[in-house]
């Protein structure tokens, strides 16, 4: 026999018993509840001693098969709009009598915390989190023991599953519509191949938005090889889609250290391959080729490099005088530090924060250490949702900015034991140190925002008297011998990239920037670039018209386009910036 919710309303009507007590759950369980009827209609209120509410109770019945309607004789429990939306809300038929046996099948509590894993994982391991298609069997296989081709018969990639190709490539196209201004430097720019001749070794976030960088630089004429500047941060089916059109790719989400550097490896040693070209982010490809290969950094033409990390990498470099190439500084032209690190930062943030630990920010107490482009658009994020923000910042100019926003600038150690979350975005290291995380509180919050892992210090976590708790991907609870745990998340790598995604019409912005840089640094004429690390994309005095693309040394201006860059304006000498491309483009 089955119920259906026109016999449930029928039955409704004669629900009319003043003080009645009814048996709330199915007879047959440990754990009943009795339910009183307080006054004529629908008005109903709970009796009894436990401490479960009927909302609890409610939630099981859509969730476990057993779950049926309670009765006391002949008659139903609860109103007719009650049952009426369970049985809307569940997608299983109730039957009675002659299968009451399978309702008093109860879950074990290996299903019980099967069912919790599946829904935990599913919310944060979609393809649009930087997760994969990949089954649980092909888990167990590194991407490094397989023997995988692509439609054309090539095998020179190295990802998850190949197969994966047909949904990447439709990442990518959904984020092309929203990277107008790459496209538009593509179309405009594909016919003249102003990167002909040009072989591109890259190490970069691999998402659908860097595929569709990667795939305009191979439109303009240039070869290219790329690994992930990330072990967690790779999305497996656009590598896959990369791969399938035939570009050499060498990343796959949660890489060990070593898959890293093997990665990177494959990149730049390759035979009748050699580089002219390097695109960093955060700097680790720059540093792999200049320790291991130093005859191919040597002819390396240009590094363009977009992360705050590997610009003070650089700097490092050409300090001590080893920088024996000119170097393009993006990350702090105006195009990305004004759009990327701020507006991109400004919605991530709450987005990583959500998906890895469904905290709610409303009166949380949360300490953000630096008050660069970062991170104002982190406190920005966090204080319009209601939280209580603190700013630790060394630099005296950011902090006085940070006061006049409306935030406590501190010290860490002031905030460090009440604080609920820590969030770091400095680009410097050790900035949480073992010290302060010894003295947070139970369940503090710990993530990182800036390139680096080193800006927490995990590794000293690595102790055998703390015991380490994977919860979900990419959180895990830190636990200390009094039981007191800290909730890491990625592991102290950048949180938004790791754990989220990022706005795609904001990185259009800066992949326009870096192929410009590249178009900019491998057509230059010979004597131009010194080897030194320049800025691009700043305003000379008195421009106060379409701005000029030029590039700085230090404080000297060095020169506008090339003639051959497809910004160039066929009527005038001037030419137009990405930044006004990118302004003109905007979706109306």
């Amino acid at each position: 026999m089955f119920l259906t919710c026109r016999t449930l309303c029928s039955w409704g009507r004669a629900w009319k018993h003043q003080g009645s007590d009814f048996l709330l759950g199915p007879p047959q369980l440990s754990c009943c509840y009795t339910f009183r009827q307080k006054s004529v209609g629908t008005n109903w209120g709970w009796s009894g001693g436990s401490a479960c509410t009927g909302l609890v109770w409610r939630a099981a019945c859509y969730l476990e098969p057993w779950a049926h309607i309670a009765w006391k004789g002949d008659v139903p429990l609860g109103t007719p709009a009650d049952l009426a939306l369970l049985f809307l809300c569940t997608s299983q038929q109730i039957q009675f009598a002659d299968d009451m046996q399978e309702f008093t099948k109860f879950p074990t509590k290996t299903g019980r915390r099967s069912l919790s894993r599946s829904i935990s994982q599913s919310s944060t391991d979609s393809y649009s989190s930087a997760a994969s298609y990949t089954d649980s069997s092909d888990d167990e296989v590194s991407p490094r023991e397989k023997q995988q081709t692509n439609s054309k018969g090539s095998s020179n990639f190295c990802v998850k599953n190949i197969k994966q190709a047909e949904f990447g490539r439709r990442e990518i196209e959904i984020a092309e519509q929203d990277m107008s201004a790459l496209i538009s430097l593509r179309k405009r720019a594909q016919g003249e191949k102003p990167l002909a001749g040009a072989k591109i070794v890259g190490c970069t976030h691999i998402t659908a938005q860097t595929a569709v960088l990667i795939e305009t630089l191979c439109a303009l004429g240039a070869q290219c090889r790329w690994s992930a500047c990330n072990i967690y941060s790779t999305q497996n089916e656009v590598a896959a889609a990369l791969a399938e059109a035939g570009v050499a790719v060498f990343a796959w989400k949660g890489e060990s250290e070593d898959d890293f550097w093997w990665c990177i490896d494959r990149c730049v040693n390759v035979d009748g391959w050699q580089a002219n070209m390097i695109l960093d982010d955060g700097g680790d490809l720059t540093h792999w080729v200049y320790k291991k290969y130093p005859n191919v950094f040597k002819k390396i033409r240009g590094i363009v490099e977009e992360s705050v990390t590997g610009v003070h990498r650089l700097y490092q470099l050409s300090k001590a005088g080893k920088l024996c190439v000119p170097a393009m500084n993006v990350n702090d032209s105006v195009t990305k530090q004004k759009f990327d690190n701020l507006y991109c930062c400004r919605e991530s943030i709450l987005d990583g924060l959500k998906r890895t630990t469904d905290v709610m920010f409303g009166g949380k107490q949360v300490v953000v250490c630096g008050y660069g482009e970062v991170g104002k658009g982190c406190c920005a994020a966090l204080k319009a949702l209601g939280a209580i923000v603190y700013v630790t910042e060394i630099d005296p100019i950011c902090a006085l900015q940070a006061c006049m926003d409306g935030f406590r600038v501190v010290k860490l150690s002031e905030v460090i034991r009440q604080v609920d979350v820590v969030i770091t975005c400095t680009g410097n290291k050790n900035v949480v140190t073992r010290e302060h995380l010894d003295r947070m509180k139970n369940s503090c919050i710990v993530c990182n925002m800036g390139h680096s892992n080193t800006e927490i210090d995990v590794t000293s976590l690595r102790t055998p008297e703390l015991t380490w708790e994977r919860v979900r991907s990419q959180v895990d609870h830190v636990i200390w011998p009094d039981g007191k745990r800290v909730v890491l998340l990625a592991e102290g790598r950048l949180l938004n990239l790791s754990c989220s995604t990022v706005p795609t019409f904001v990185l259009s912005i800066t992949a326009t920037t870096q192929a410009l840089a590249l178009i900019e640094l491998y057509n230059a004429p010979e004597g131009r670039y010194k080897q030194d690390v320049y800025l691009l994309l700043t305003y000379p005095p008195g421009c106060c018209g379409p701005a000029v693309l030029v590039v700085r040394r230090n404080s000297n201006l060095v020169g506008d386009v090339h003639p051959r860059s497809p910004l160039s304006s066929p009527s005038s000498q001037t030419s137009m910036s990405p930044a006004c491309i990118c302004l003109h483009l905007m979706p109306t």
